[in-house]
């Protein structure tokens, strides 16, 4: 009796000396995998910051021990959300500004920036987020009520789209602007000669060049600010769509000292110098970081009129939007872009800018496979030009859909309006689509761009039947869209995207199963626990 007894003891050690140890196992999980077969899964296993193993909690727990389990007691488990197209850095910088997004009158944006001046005391004051078509007057407002409240402090605030600017006077004589000033990509606003401190486009670039440069430290805070709201919000990595050399040394160094645990694919502001430098230094890839394409700009925005059109709008007749950038500068871009590892990512909103830039990538791609060129917004889009995104990648912000439907089909006419966020028969030609949502254009939360993309509706149910819901995608595509699909567009696919073994754990818990979950609510569903490299982070 004694002999099987110390037996039996010489097995069961043996048999725990053969679990391998590992640094987490997460059990008792709702996991949607997103692995090609869409596949659920109960535990996994992380070491060093991969999935080493997924299954059946019992098989996890049996084949393996950790320093630390997480019960999550049948929670939701989801690969950690990808934003293919957002301004991460611009976020952070707006904590910094005044915020006047959701006014819904001129009366209250001038209010916001006079209590934000009393508490600040800024010799420049800066923000973003009005929307005249909020508004009950639906025009582009002047700057009169600015020049008395503000005669001596230049104020420059920018329309939520980032396409617009309104400027005081003495915003526009610290940039030297006069009503004889050329226009170059866009528009200077006048009234019967005299300026009213509206720039669109281009001429943007005029008073942004007089406004002073955030600090180091600001600039520091800033991505730090970006990545708490991000983390909260269940966003593991963020497609940053323009950002200059030294923000993204920036973040590089931060990434590496253990300041920024965000992970991020950079976009590169597209400008000559940029190209030459970055194509000559090579693709940059570290744990975090990801520099391989380039961010460049082909029109405006719908919302002020800016999106370049074959016809003009329907509600400004002979007004056809505006190429920002020079068709010559485009087609230079792409075939410089084109002999390099890089990828280019095009803002392309009207129907004219699609096609233009449809047919120059696939101009400048011939023979050339694997590219994944895409093209950002891909907003309205002629009904024959859909076939050039066989080979092109759409990636596109479903709350745009949303957010634009009460006025949009104002803009371009009913005939138009059917190749508007037409996400399905894009997803249709290319067979993948990249979802994000422009933040901080739109809200962060990708609750909001799951909701949208699935309903196509506001919070307020509106409209009953969903926006051009035919365009609607299943909850399947959508969670592809912010997570493997998202990964593929930025050549991540293998990394990350999905949970599978060899994959990092980033990885998110919810509150309610998302693939379940009654429509309606969507939006409010809530992060309990987010993780980037198998660390906790929320």
């Amino acid at each position: 009796m004694k002999k099987l007894s110390l037996l039996l003891l010489a097995i069961t050690t043996f048999s725990c000396t053969q679990k391998e140890k590992v640094d987490t196992v997460v059990i008792n999980a709702n996991i949607y995998t997103v692995n090609p077969n869409f596949d659920k899964a109960e535990a996994f296993a992380v070491k060093e910051g991969e999935i080493v193993a997924i299954g059946t909690t019992q098989d996890i727990q049996t084949k393996y021990t950790a320093t630390q389990v997480n019960d999550v007691q049948g929670k939701t488990i989801v690969p950690g959300f990808i934003d293919a197209h957002c301004h991460f850095y611009g976020l952070g910088l707006l904590q910094q500004k005044v915020d006047v997004s959701g006014t819904k009158s001129f009366d209250e944006v001038v209010a916001k920036i006079v209590a934000f001046q009393k508490e600040k005391n800024l010799p420049y004051i800066t923000g973003r987020g009005w929307d005249q078509n909020d508004w009950e007057v639906k025009e582009f407002p002047t700057n009169e009520k600015l020049n008395e409240l503000f005669p001596n402090t230049p104020i420059a605030i920018t329309r939520i789209d980032g396409h617009a600017l309104l400027a005081n006077n003495a915003a526009i004589e610290l940039a030297k602007i006069t009503p004889n000033t050329k226009e170059e990509g866009g528009f200077i606003i006048k009234e019967n000669g005299k300026l009213t401190g509206i720039f669109i486009d281009g001429p943007m670039e005029l008073i942004e060049a007089k406004i002073p440069t955030p600090s180091k430290k600001e600039q520091i805070q800033a991505l730090k600010d970006a990545e708490a709201l991000c983390f909260n919000l269940g966003l593991t990595t963020v497609d940053d769509a323009g950002l200059p050399q030294e923000t993204i040394e920036l973040i590089d160094s931060l990434q590496k000292a253990g300041e920024l645990k965000m992970r991020i694919y950079a976009m590169v502001s597209v400008s000559d110098k940029n190209i030459d430098y970055y194509t000559k230094k090579g693709i940059i890839k570290t744990n975090r970081l990801n520099v391989r394409s380039f961010k460049v700009y082909a029109d405006g925005a719908l919302g002020s009129r800016g999106a370049a059109m074959k016809k003009s709008y329907s509600d400004k007749h002979n007004h056809f939007g505006a190429m920002v950038t020079p068709l010559e500068d485009l087609e230079t871009y792409a075939q410089k872009i084109a002999a390099s590892d890089y990828q280019m990512n095009t803002h392309a909103i009207g129907d004219s800018a699609n096609y233009v830039m449809l047919k120059t990538y696939k101009n400048v791609l011939k023979g050339k496979k694997d590219k994944r060129w895409r093209i950002e917004h891909a907003q309205i889009v002629d009904k024959t030009d859909f076939e050039y995104f066989n080979n092109i990648l759409p990636s596109v912000q479903p709350t745009h859909a949303t957010s634009d439907m009460y006025w949009a089909e104002d803009r371009v006419g009913e005939k138009r309006i059917k190749g508007a966020y037409a996400y399905k028969d894009l997803l249709n030609q290319y067979g993948k689509i990249a979802l994000g949502t422009d933040f901080p254009i739109e809200k962060v939360s990708p609750f909001l761009t799951f909701y949208a993309a699935v309903a196509r509706k506001d919070l307020n149910n509106y409209p009953k039947n969903g926006f051009q819901i035919e365009n609607a995608l299943s909850r399947e595509e959508t969670l592809k869209g912010m997570t493997i699909w998202a990964a593929y567009s930025n050549f991540e696919e293998q990394e990350k995207g999905s949970l599978e073994i060899g994959k990092l754990a980033d990885f998110i818990v919810l509150n309610e199963d998302i693939m379940k979950v009654e429509t309606s609510k969507i939006p409010y569903i809530q992060v309990t626990e987010t993780y980037v490299n198998g660390e906790k982070v929320k």
